[in-house]
Order: C-alpha cells, then sequence, then structure tokens
C-alpha cells in the first residue's frame, strides 16, 4: 500500500477545532483549500504542544534574523470547524520546521505507527513513521502569521475546556472530582 500524504502549501484555513462537550472533546487539526478539506484528529495534549512549539520556534526564527516577532492581523478565527469532518486518520508523532527561503512554517502529521512498527516507534519515532509504507502524513506550510494565529487560537481552544483544580491540576467535571490531594474529599466548581 502506498503513502498518502495529504500536502496543503499555504490554506484558505488552518486551524485546531473540537467536536463535543468538555471533558468528551474530540480534537482536530482541519486544513483547507478550495473545495478540498482534511481533518486529522488528535490529543488535546497534541494541540497545546504544538501551539507552544510553534511560538517558541517564532520567537527563535525572529531573534536569529534580529526583527520583532510578526503578529496576526485582523480578527481571531473563531468559527467552528468546516463540515464535513471526516476524520483522516489519528496523529501520532508531529515534526516542525521553519523554511527560512520561503519563510514558511511546516508542519508534518504522521498517522499512529501500525503495530508491526512499534518496536522502531520506541527508539525514533519520527524515523519509525516516516519508513512506514502504511502510514498517512498531513503536511501543512502556513507563514509565521497563519502559525502565530493557529497558536493563538489553539491556547484558546484547549482553555476552552473543563476547568483545572486548583489543588490537583486535574479537570473538574460539571459533577465535581474525586481530588488526590484533599484525601478523597469531592470537589465541585465554585458557583
Amino acid at each position: 500500500m502506498a503513502r498518502v500524504v495529504h500536502s496543503y502549501d499555504d490554506p484558505d484555513r488552518f486551524v485546531a477545532g473540537t467536536v463535543g462537550e468538555p471533558g468528551a472533546r474530540t480534537f482536530f487539526l482541519q486544513a483547507r483549500a478550495g473545495a478540498r478539506l482534511t481533518s486529522v484528529a488528535c490529543e488535546k495534549e497534541q494541540v497545546m504542544a504544538l501551539a507552544e512549539r510553534l511560538d517558541v520556534m517564532l520567537d527563535e526564527v525572529a531573534r536569529r534574523f534580529d526583527r520583532d516577532p510578526i503578529t496576526p492581523a485582523g480578527a481571531d478565527d473563531t468559527d467552528p470547524l468546516e463540515q464535513p469532518i471526516e476524520e483522516e486518520f489519528r496523529a501520532g508523532t508531529m515534526t516542525l520546521a521553519w523554511e527560512a527561503d520561503a519563510e514558511r512554517v511546516v508542519i508534518e502529521v504522521f498517522s499512529v505507527v501500525p503495530g508491526e512498527q512499534a518496536e522502531l516507534e520506541e527508539t525514533d519515532p519520527v524515523q519509525a513513521a516516516m519508513d512506514s509504507e502504511d502510514a498517512e502524513v498531513f503536511i501543512v506550510r502556513i507563514s509565521e502569521e497563519q502559525a502565530r494565529a493557529f497558536a493563538r487560537r489553539a491556547v484558546a481552544l484547549v482553555a476552552s475546556g473543563r476547568p483545572s483544580c486548583p489543588f490537583c491540576g486535574r479537570p473538574i467535571d460539571p459533577e465535581g472530582h474525586i481530588c488526590p490531594r484533599a484525601n478523597g474529599y469531592r470537589r465541585h466548581l465554585p458557583e
């Protein structure tokens, strides 16, 4: 089976979004160029890590090229994910790079490596994903401004979920949670 590559150079839209209620949300990375749409399921932690690493990388790019960091112009994209949301694959390993010549951020998202590649994955997950012929890959090349806008939306998206317990840091469900720092006492959200 040949590798499937979903590639977007300067897409019309690249965002992170969710489907479902806090506590039961499914996170997606989604790119659109014209009528073509790709949605990749991922974990909340992957979305947050990608947003954080984008900001760190772009701050370093600005420092190395001795210029001010670029910030997004205009209003934030707060629209929901575009329909239909059809999961192409579940995200596994992600890579992030800066193409200096084109001044583009390159994000590569590889599908979860099949079980037969598990041994390679433990040693080098990026190489395992690249070597697997069954792996799908989602490649997006975006401008610095688009990357900053993506990161800002992703951070807000993750923060919009369930609030964290001030004692243990775990999410608090609407009916409360059993806090390990309070010896099992059930904590509720303040009203």
